[in-house]
């Protein structure tokens, strides 16, 4: 396959190449800092990746980026983007507002102020993925969908009981958030009727979205109550409370990102463990590579492929390419976590791959907040599945994709199954 840059990405980011857009990556590593489009450079190399997430001259901020939120275009999703924007989360920040807003969340949220609440959510985990495979076993027959059975519920769970926000209203923010993937469209896909419909939608539930946020920290800020949102809202640690407006934005960000790649990855595993020959029993034989399997998972099937938000401040020369200032980067972690200059045999499965740096929760200063409650909960629900579920096989594969580019992840993923065990 021989294709210009542009055309790699263009069809990279094609729906119909979801299940696999890594022959396009692939591709594009050729170039591993390549122009696609007028503003927009795309860095799918691994040192290259690396180098740039640490470098000062790549700027998160949208608020002051020339290029938008999704490269040149001012796109759809900007309405809903631009009034984030003003208030920006830690995701799309510079320092030094990056480093206080992250410092002022994890507080509480990890060590050494809050060493106690990842490994406090142990048993909750636990029990609820035992609780959901009594549900698929209780409904009799042989075949579950690993998404919406098992791996969605789990993370979204979690991140309202971490957040301090009621349970009872995660219906509601399946659909907002289900609205808002089918609409964030990178691809050429959104000029069409179809993904400008879509993207209407997403803008509206998204606007919804952030009105419920909005209330919820209106009230704990008058009441306080459990959970981080609170916390931070009411803090007296050496950086003070959080404002009402950060504390949005950036409960809106751990909402969104503190359960959809957590999601993607569990289904992920499930599916790279079923499809390859041997891998399922290895890994139920030896739990003790279940840790390994999961971050092999994650460089395989990156579920944060790229992400659409830095740009350059400077002009910057790097693997032969010059970067205008102005210009909007893409890193592309799923394409860095498989350059063969970094990682052998690169796109194969090895659960007891030991060098295995992945970008799989990024890298630099923007690295995942969230990745050690991630790790916990895909290691407690997998080996949960890997217990109880007996002989599953995949029903489709590949299965079929949720739309978005950037959060990729199966939307449905079919077991049959013998049976669920005790």
């Amino acid at each position: 396959m021989s294709m210009d840059a542009a055309t790699a990405w263009a069809e990279a980011m094609k729906f119909e190449n979801r299940p696999n857009p890594y022959p396009y990556f692939e591709e594009l590593r050729k170039t591993p800092v390549a122009k696609v489009s007028d503003k927009t450079y795309v860095v799918t190399g691994y040192p290259e990746a690396v180098a740039l997430s640490h470098d000062p001259r790549i700027s998160s901020d949208i608020s002051r980026s020339p290029s938008g939120l999704f490269g040149e275009k001012q796109t759809h999703l900007e309405s809903t983007e631009a009034a984030q924007a003003r208030d920006s989360s830690m995701l799309v920040s510079d320092p030094p507002d990056h480093d206080k807003m992250r410092r002022q969340f994890m507080r509480h949220f990890g060590p050494p102020h809050s060493p106690g609440l990842i490994p406090s959510m142990e048993g909750m985990v636990t029990d609820l993925a035992n609780d959901l495979l009594d549900k698929v076993r209780a409904r009799g027959g042989n075949r579950m969908d690993v998404v919406d059975d098992f791996s969605y519920p789990i993370p979204v769970s979690v991140i309202f009981r971490v957040l301090g926000a009621p349970i009872a209203d995660e219906p509601m923010f399946h659909s907002w958030v289900t609205d808002f993937m089918q609409g964030a469209d990178v691809g050429p896909q959104a000029d069409t009727d179809e993904g400008r419909a879509a993207t209407a939608k997403a803008a509206t539930s998204m606007a919804e979205l952030g009105s419920y946020v909005h209330d919820l920290v209106e009230r704990l800020s008058r009441e306080p109550g459990p959970g981080l949102l609170s916390a931070a809202l009411h803090d007296d640690g050496p950086d003070g409370p959080v404002s009402k407006p950060v504390a949005e934005s950036n409960a809106l960000l751990l909402m969104v990102a503190g359960h959809d790649s957590t999601v993607n990855t569990i289904s992920n595993c499930v599916m790279t463990m079923l499809r390859n020959k041997g891998a399922w029993d290895l890994v139920r034989n030896s739990p003790e590579l279940i840790p390994r399997t999961i971050e092999e998972v994650q460089r395989l099937q990156s579920a944060v492929q790229f992400f659409p938000s830095r740009w350059a401040t400077a002009d910057i020369e790097i693997a032969g390419t010059r970067i205008p200032t102005g210009s909007a980067v893409f890193l592309v972690w799923a394409a860095a976590n498989r350059d063969p200059r970094r990682f052998a045999n690169p796109d194969r499965f090895d659960p007891t791959r030991q060098d295995n740096e992945h970008l799989g929760f990024g890298s630099g200063i923007h690295t995942c907040f969230g990745g050690p409650l991630a790790r916990l909960e895909i290691n407690i629900a997998l080996e949960v599945f890997l217990r109880r579920v007996r002989s599953p096989r995949l029903v489709v594969d590949p299965p079929p994709y949720r739309h978005n580019q950037v959060f990729r992840g199966p939307r449905h993923l079919w077991v049959d199954f013998a049976s669920i065990a005790d």
